[in-house]
């Protein structure tokens, strides 16, 4: 079976978030081992994939060193589909990985296994889940959804994983690697794990 090439895919790092949750702090420059906890995410994917974009709302000089920046087409933090389609907008491969910025346990497994299935079952989106739980910032779609995300968008909606099982988004199972999908919200989520 063929697989997907480096240069059919870019990927897209979630930042634009508000941080909320982390008193404001922008969560993708926060260091976790001495790194910025999207220098994890950098890693993962520069040897896999085309290009690599930052989709951030604020600190944009210093996610340039991430990769290209792009924001949001529509104001007041809109949530990661805004990002996700404002990413489609410029980029030139037929594939979009998506990750977000504080996921330091994500690996190379996350893109390989998203894309054999995407072939395998002709998807147009294949999420990641685990145990019946959905990951909608791990996911890899082809840059045709553009247009049913835009209408999406355009009708209120803003919520990531509602869009991906209104469009038939092919679930992949990570059940065997769960702990990829740790995520850290809150200051006190770090200062545990390290």
């Amino acid at each position: 079976m063929k697989s997907i090439s480096k240069h059919d895919v870019s990927a897209v790092i979630l930042a634009g978030g508000q941080a909320s949750r982390m008193g404001g702090k922008d969560k993708g420059l926060i260091l976790f081992n001495q790194k910025p906890l999207i220098q994890y995410a950098v890693n993962v994917v520069s040897q896999s994939v085309d290009s690599i974009w930052v989709s951030a709302n604020r600190n944009l000089d210093l996610y340039q060193k991430f990769g290209r920046v792009v924001t949001d087409e529509l104001s007041d933090y809109q949530g990661p589909l805004a990002g996700i389609s404002a990413t489609l907008s410029q980029i030139s491969t037929k594939y979009l990985l998506i990750i977000p910025c504080d996921g330091p346990y994500v690996g190379n497994i996350l893109l390989e296994r998203l894309s054999r299935e995407m072939l395998k079952n002709q998807a147009k989106i294949c999420v990641a889940s685990a145990n019946g739980h959905l990951h909608p910032t791990f996911a890899l779609v082809e840059v045709s959804i553009k247009t049913p995300l835009d209408a999406y968008l355009a009708s209120g909606e803003r919520r990531l994983g509602k869009f991906f099982k209104d469009n038939q988004a092919l679930e992949v199972d990570f059940s065997d690697l769960e702990k990829m999908f740790i995520n850290f919200n809150f200051l006190t989520d770090l200062q545990e794990s390290e």
